[in-house]
């Protein structure tokens, strides 16, 4: 498990959150937008984290 990995999806995701919530406020959907996307590649990290857990286990 690589925790810097995890702390740099954190960050983005956090990035996303406020980005997206900034674009709410102003009302730039496309803030709104790249918010979103920032937050959906955060999850694909995690994702991709997860697995890597998960075939290591298997393989130890």
């Amino acid at each position: 498990m690589s925790i810097e990995k995890r702390v740099e999806a954190t960050a983005k995701n956090i990035e996303g959150k406020l980005q997206e919530a900034v674009g709410e406020v102003t009302g730039n959907p496309e803030d709104q937008a790249e918010g979103k996307a920032k937050q959906a590649e955060s999850q694909v990290l995690h994702t991709i984290e997860n697995i890597k857990d998960e075939v290591k286990k298997i393989i130890d």
